[in-house]
């Protein structure tokens, strides 16, 4: 009985048939599990995932800017303030020191004349609390130009310090009722500012000359009005000039009449001081020019360019007050 025969295929052949077989089966596998599109959308969802992580990334980063210049601002908004608080300190120190001298003056002149002059006592208090007020008003105009203030705010701000200048003046009058000399000598102000005053105050021309480079801007018909009102406020000042020079002239000569005069010196006397009190009408018409030069200013400009002006000229004088307070305090230079 023959037995069937038995092929065997060689093994080499085998291997490959199973490496085939195994390929196709991989190839079933992937064909059941995984669509056409399927590479796209892995690849898609890993860009966008990506892309998240860059977005996220970048606003941490820019949170972080956005913190960093915040506590720099804050930072130069505290140095600022220690700033304006040591310059306030200095001030104060000029105040209590020239307050020092005030009643060492007065004191000087309770012992020779048995008086001391209440009047300008008390404008000198009134004084040091109108400078105190003003630096406080100039302040708040500040922050509201610099926070885009409505115009109508800023025009009412505008006029407060108006009015709070026009109150200086009517305390000067005040004070020169009785001490006319007293309000022109500047004992009330700082050194430095004595150094500039002008029949006790400023010349209203160097208040168009200070706040012109501050205004911005200016239309043809504020610039002919500006110079206009410069050319009228130097004729007045020169006007006013010329009458306290004469009445210097005409003081000295009347004294120098009495040294010679004989018998008249009760009327002589009397002359000279009728004279004398035409320096208080001399305070009233330079602070009378003062008053209106600044109310035409601010007739003539815009809401924000009196504004602008206002604060230029407030830092003017407070710049005016540091420079004379550093003076005082330096240090007394060595002798040679």
């Amino acid at each position: 009985m023959t037995s069937p025969t038995t092929e065997y295929a060689p093994s080499s052949r085998i291997g490959l048939y199973e490496r085939i077989r195994q390929i196709g089966l991989w190839e079933g596998a992937f064909d059941s599990t995984i669509s056409p599109g399927s590479s796209v959308s892995i690849i898609t969802g890993t860009e966008a995932k990506l892309e998240d992580k860059i977005q996220k990334r970048l606003a941490q980063n820019r949170e972080a800017a956005r913190k960093s210049r915040m506590r720099k601002k804050a930072y130069v908004q505290q140095l600022e303030t220690e700033r304006l608080k040591l310059a306030q300190l200095e001030l104060e120190l000029e105040r209590a020191r020239q307050h020092g001298l005030l009643n060492a003056t007065a004191a000087a002149h309770m012992g020779a004349y048995g008086t001391v002059n209440s009047g300008v006592s008390a404008f000198d208090m009134e004084y040091g609390h109108w400078v105190d007020v003003q630096e406080a008003k100039i302040s708040e105009l500040k922050n509201g130009v610099q926070s885009g203030t409505s115009d109508a705010e800023l025009r009412l701000m505008v006029e407060s310090i108006l009015s709070h200048y026009c109150d200086l003046f009517r305390m000067k009058r005040e004070a020169a009722r009785f001490d006319a000399f007293y309000v022109v000598s500047g004992m009330w102000r700082t050194s430095v500012e004595r150094f500039f005053l002008w029949i006790g105050g400023f010349r209203p021309s160097e208040l168009i000359t200070v706040v012109r480079p501050h205004l911005g801007p200016l239309r043809e018909d504020q610039v002919t009005s500006i110079d206009s009102l410069r050319h009228s406020c130097a004729q007045a000042e020169e006007a006013l000039s010329q009458g306290m020079d004469k009445l210097q002239q005409t003081l000295a000569q009347s004294l120098a009449f009495l040294a010679s005069a004989a018998g008249s010196y009760t009327s002589q006397t009397a002359e000279a001081l009728d004279k004398l009190e035409s320096l208080e009408s001399f305070v009233h018409q330079a602070d009378h020019l003062r008053e209106q030069t600044l109310i035409q200013m601010s007739r003539i400009l815009t809401t924000h360019q009196a504004a602008k002006g206002l604060i230029a000229f407030g830092d003017y004088f407070h710049r005016l007050r540091a420079l004379s307070a550093l003076w005082t305090a330096r240090c007394p230079r060595e002798m040679e």
